[in-house]
């Protein structure tokens, strides 16, 4: 394909796939004639690209990631470059720890989609080569490899830069947290093990509920191994932000990609906080909306396992969800100086020790935790953000206290 000193490439809208009678909206991309694509659609590439649509199916934070993806990149040009393509593979290793789940296939599918991915490893305890050679057939640059069982596990992570773990159990009807706790956690705990011994340097993505404690359970077993690094585990709750932009933005009419609500607190029930206050652009919500909507959002999970009627948990839009936080991790693995997410860390923002906030990510994981959101709190969102503070506690403490009585059980 050459490419002309205004040349404009047409990319059908993923968002239109599948609807019958609707013409796929194109993408319009203008190529300054200096510079070169060095890649596009599942390499990387150094352009300068105009977009003529803001439209992505990550979201707007990833539309404007795609359009830095293909910003101009400080560099020294010591001639002149001819309209040419040349390709550069990427170079990051991805794991899906559950891929033959529920999450784990929808998930897998998007990061194959992923410009960044060099390799795609796919790790289940059965059924999951079937997954791995049906994404094989999809013409993205990435290689997908299949490993079965927990013989097959350590070689799936070896040389992985990006670990993602939604392996578990879904809610369902009537099950209990405690139900929930007691299977995920050991399984959060093989794996995560496993991690430590083989790729100690990964970016590790807890997806695996309950967040609030699966997250406390992997910082323990990771400090057990002697490699614990803060800056890499994350508890991924975008999902959360992604129910606050979609509800906040239907119920004001908005534009869904100029909305963003950051999501504090944890990833269950009331220790989900949706800052409204915060919300950008700036609009105005009277105290009924205020707190219908922190409602929904709060229990946006279970209006899923509901309306699926036993059938399952959120699993389409919390694999949506995690695969744009795996498309940030990329992007500041990447060298992207402008990647901003908010995540379940290791976190001195409040007395807790782990914390939802916002925060930028750069190539060593968590860069900063960005303190600002917690400042001019409303009187609604600072007594839920105390009264919150309870239960995460406690849900925290559960984790670090299974994780060191398994510890203590080993050792005897």
């Amino acid at each position: 394909m050459a490419a002309t000193a205004a040349a404009t490439f047409s990319i059908a809208s993923v968002a239109s796939c599948g609807t019958q009678g609707v013409k796929p909206k194109s993408y319009g991309m203008r190529l300054n004639s200096v510079n070169y694509l060095k890649s596009f659609c599942g390499l990387k590439a150094e352009s300068s690209v105009r977009f003529d649509s803001e439209t992505s199916f990550l979201g707007k934070e990833s539309s404007a990631a795609l359009r830095a993806s293909f910003a101009p990149r400080a560099q020294k040009q010591t001639q002149k470059f001819e309209n040419r393509v040349q390709a550069q593979a990427s170079t990051f290793k991805v794991a899906v720890l559950g891929a033959a789940g529920g999450i784990g296939q929808p998930l897998a599918l998007l990061i194959k989609m992923s410009p960044l991915v060099s390799a795609l490893h796919l790790y289940d305890i059965a059924n999951v080569k079937g997954v791995a050679a049906d994404l094989s057939h999809c013409n993205t640059p990435s290689q997908v490899l299949d490993f079965t069982g927990q013989a097959e596990l350590a070689n799936c992570l070896k040389g992985v830069d990006v670990v993602v773990i939604p392996a578990g159990v879904p809610r369902k009807p009537g099950m209990t947290r405690d139900d929930l706790f007691n299977i995920n956690a050991n399984i959060v705990r093989t794996l995560v093990e496993a991690v430590a011994d083989n790729c100690p340097d990964a970016f590790i993505h807890i997806i695996s509920n309950p967040v609030n404690s699966t997250v406390p359970i992997a910082a323990e077993i990771l400090k057990q191994k002697g490699v614990y690094n803060p800056k890499k585990l994350f508890g991924v709750t975008t999902l959360d932000v992604v129910r606050a932009n979609t509800f906040v933005a239907e119920k004001k009419n908005l534009r869904l990609i100029d909305v963003d609500v950051p999501v504090i607190g944890g990833h269950a029930g009331i220790t989900i906080l949706p800052l409204l206050s915060k919300t950008r652009p700036s609009v105005s919500f009277t105290n009924e909306e205020v707190e219908q909507l922190t409602v929904r959002i709060q229990n946006a999970g279970t209006e899923v396992v509901e309306a699926k009627a036993g059938a399952g948990s959120a699993t389409l839009s919390m694999a949506y969800a995690a695969a744009r936080f795996v498309e940030s991790s990329l992007r500041a693995l990447d060298g992207d100086a402008d990647v901003y997410e908010c995540s379940f860390v290791q976190s001195e923002l409040t007395e807790l020790p782990f914390f939802a906030s916002r925060i930028k990510l750069g190539k060593n994981g968590v860069e900063a935790i960005i303190s600002t959101d917690l400042h001019g709190l409303t009187e609604y969102e600072a007594k839920a953000l105390e009264a919150l503070k309870p239960e995460l506690k406690a849900s925290i403490e559960k984790g670090v206290a299974f994780a060191q009585k398994k510890a203590a059980t080993a050792s005897v």
